[in-house]
């Protein structure tokens, strides 16, 4: 049964190579390659994962400026409870 399972639960070289061009289009510097070039499983993932890591740091960041912010009392409340719907969202 469990050698079954695997047979059904293995992902195709063919899906991985669909996933992996799916992760390439997302990078910003994807633009700039040709879809032809080829470049490696591995290196996508990287890229992929540095570009998480860098869009963490970003909301990171956003996110300690906003509480300076309304900290600061720099915001109005209007705007506090206009930027407080769109984070909901």
């Amino acid at each position: 049964m469990s050698n079954r399972r695997a047979r059904v639960s293995r992902i195709t070289e063919d899906e991985i190579n669909d996933l992996i061009l799916k992760l390439q289009a997302l990078l910003p510097d994807s633009s700039s390659r040709s879809h032809n070039s080829m470049v490696s499983a591995s290196k996508i993932v990287k890229e992929t994962c540095n570009y998480l890591k860098k869009l963490h740091k970003e909301v990171d960041d956003l996110s300690e400026r906003l509480s300076q912010l309304l900290a600061s009392g720099a915001i109005t409340s209007t705007n506090a409870d206009a930027i407080s719907s769109l984070l909901r969202q």
